[in-house]
């Protein structure tokens, strides 16, 4: 099965912001965080990036508030390494599934204690 082009572009996205994450970025305010999906506009120029992260909600902000702030050192190595024409400008937003799930699975289990 052929991936649209985009689809293919959020993958690599996602590895190497992932990557960077992990070992690039000296931001302190940078906590335990996994990028967990892309989307890419149709023409390719922006990027909403979402990441889970663990911690305090103060941990949480402050991790979004210090990958913003590494955007543009983000683009550049993202334009370095993935030779893309264009590199999308990038919003990083919370992905707050894993707090939903829980939260859900909570109530459930309150519902109908085993």
């Amino acid at each position: 099965m052929r991936f649209k082009r985009s689809q293919r572009i959020q993958e690599l996205i996602l590895e190497e912001i992932s990557r960077l994450i992990q070992s690039g970025l000296k931001d302190p305010r940078i906590g335990f965080a996994t990028v967990t999906g892309v989307e890419l506009t149709d023409n390719l120029k922006h990027a909403r990036v979402f990441v889970s992260v663990l911690g305090t909600p103060e941990q949480t902000r402050d991790t979004l508030l210090g990958l913003n702030s590494a955007k543009g050192f983000i683009r550049n190595t993202l334009g370095k390494n993935l030779y893309l024409k264009f590199i999308p400008e990038l919003d990083f937003k919370l992905d707050e599934t894993a707090r939903k799930a829980e939260r859900i699975n909570k109530i459930l289990n309150d519902l109908h204690p085993e």
